[in-house]
């Protein structure tokens, strides 16, 4: 039976990578910073280790006996002092280092579907610069680059719960946001494969309006959008770089950007937007 390690077993991600994993026959260890946060999944996990990728010392031989090392950590909404080449570059560089000290056989690593394109983001370029160093460990590896994820669309449903929601521009830009289901079941469907770069998004090629009307109309609301010009969102993000630190910017630099791009990666899955807002309406 082969050994899975899997970091960031708490987050959206993680938590169906670890589902896969085990129902497709791995023997599965989750590093988290709290084990409570992993009590959901107990049934299916076989060894849980507590520590903090970016404190080296608290990680020291969690590869040991590992095929296969999974990585989806990075900050997302984290309220810390930590900073993107904090968690996204040197934590997953810690991770690195323990799978080259054991001599494990793969490492994954979740980045984000358009990287190149948005790397001045402070965000993108700790996940470049990791990717980077993954690339040149020696170690079999493969990068995966998900489209947006369908939690990430819940901040959709709360506009329309609020009662009017907002686009960029004309609101045409397009995405297709991936279910955790879906997409954690690429990333171990690929494992064994010889692939270095995988780029995944949900079955459905959705543009903003699109996005917002579906989500009014899983509330049963009339649809309110407001566009905001793409001049405006531009003077935010610089008064946004001037005024606020990295932490408070650097989440909604990449939100507005990713809203003013489009973001269509190949087709996927086979959950749907519109069922996942039916099933979340009443927890927003």
């Amino acid at each position: 039976m082969k050994k899975v390690l899997v970091a960031g077993a708490t987050g959206y991600l993680g938590q169906h990578v670890v589902k896969e994993f085990k129902k497709q026959g791995f023997w599965v260890r989750a590093l988290a910073r709290n084990a409570a946060r992993l009590e959901n999944l107990s049934e299916y996990i076989d060894e849980v280790l507590v520590g903090e990728v970016t404190d080296a010392n608290s990680i020291r031989g969690i590869c040991k006996d590992i095929d296969i090392v999974f990585s989806s950590i990075g900050i997302t909404k984290q309220k810390d002092n930590l900073t993107y080449m904090d968690v996204d570059y040197q934590g997953n560089r810690n991770l690195l280092e323990e799978a080259r000290k054991e001599g494990v056989p793969k490492f994954i690593y979740v980045s984000v579907f358009n990287a190149e394109r948005m790397r001045n983001l402070k965000g993108i370029q700790a996940k470049l610069k990791f990717t980077e160093e993954l690339r040149g460990s020696g170690l079999n590896y493969l990068v995966v680059y998900p489209n947006g994820f369908f939690s990430d669309m819940l901040d959709y449903l709360q506009m329309a719960k609020q009662g009017r929601g907002y686009v960029f521009g004309t609101g045409e830009y397009r995405m297709n946001p991936i279910h955790g289901e879906d997409l954690a079941e690429v990333c171990v469907n690929v494992a064994a494969g010889e692939d270095k770069e995988i780029h995944v998004g949900g079955p459905d090629v959705l543009t903003h309006n699109e996005i917002v009307a579906i989500a009014f109309e899983s509330l049963g609301k009339a649809v309110k959008i407001s566009r905001i010009p793409i001049w405006l969102r531009n003077a935010i993000l610089t008064t946004l770089r001037l005024l606020t630190s990295v932490k408070t910017y650097g989440p909604l630099e990449f939100f507005m950007t990713v809203l003013a791009t489009d973001m269509v990666a190949p087709t996927y899955g086979k959950y749907h937007l519109k069922d996942f807002f039916l099933e979340n309406r009443d927890n927003v």
